[in-house]
């Protein structure tokens, strides 16, 4: 089954993805700043792995013409609860348990919204990304399971990593990969261990 979603802001609207195989064992969300052409080989990946993927922006086309928007972590942030709405209240993807998957820019406001609603979100994984952008109070307060996968050049990403790691109480883990490695297998892992529990 493959659905396609639209949700509606103030500064235009943002599309999303669904795809889902029948009974699936859960849902990824996969949140992006904006559409990428990955996203559709993504999904397939999962769905294929027995999971239900909903790939979604957090920005319209006429904020992404500002250069600093993907850094804007507090509406990132927003954006991604207003996601979470949506799941929560949508008839094909609220009783799947959900994991939220993001790279880069959106790690942070991953964490800070998964923070947010400890108990709709079952576990994390982020590719990459400066999670000590999500703040002290974020950091503190999430419990969902964090994977963070690094490529072993990404030096920045993982200094930040330590440095929010100390604030962190959730179960985490932190994973090198060899550039330009397939993350799949390594998050159907993760997800396996807890988005069930």
């Amino acid at each position: 089954m493959t659905r396609h979603i639209t949700l509606q802001t103030p500064h235009g609207s943002l599309h999303g993805q669904f795809d889902s195989p029948e009974a699936p064992r859960g849902l990824l969300l996969i949140a992006r700043a904006h559409h990428s052409v990955a996203d559709g080989a993504i999904a397939a990946k999962f769905e294929d792995c027995g999971y239900a993927a909903f790939a979604m922006e957090l920005l319209s086309m006429q904020e992404m013409q500002f250069p600093d928007a993907t850094q804007n972590v507090p509406r990132l942030a927003s954006r991604l609860i207003d996601v979470l709405d949506l799941i929560r209240n949508d008839g094909d993807m609220q009783a799947l348990p959900l994991a939220i998957f993001g790279t880069g820019d959106v790690a942070p406001a991953i964490v800070r919204a998964a923070a947010q609603r400890d108990t709709q979100v079952r576990a994390l994984v982020c590719h990459g990304g400066l999670i000590d952008r999500a703040g002290i109070q974020a950091l503190n307060l999430l419990t969902a399971p964090l994977l963070m996968l690094f490529d072993t050049d990404d030096s920045i990403g993982q200094t930040a990593y330590r440095r929010a790691a100390s604030h962190l109480r959730c179960d985490r883990d932190m994973q090198s990969m060899a550039n330009g490695e397939d993350p799949t297998a390594r998050i159907v892992t993760w997800l396996l261990r807890h988005q069930a529990a």
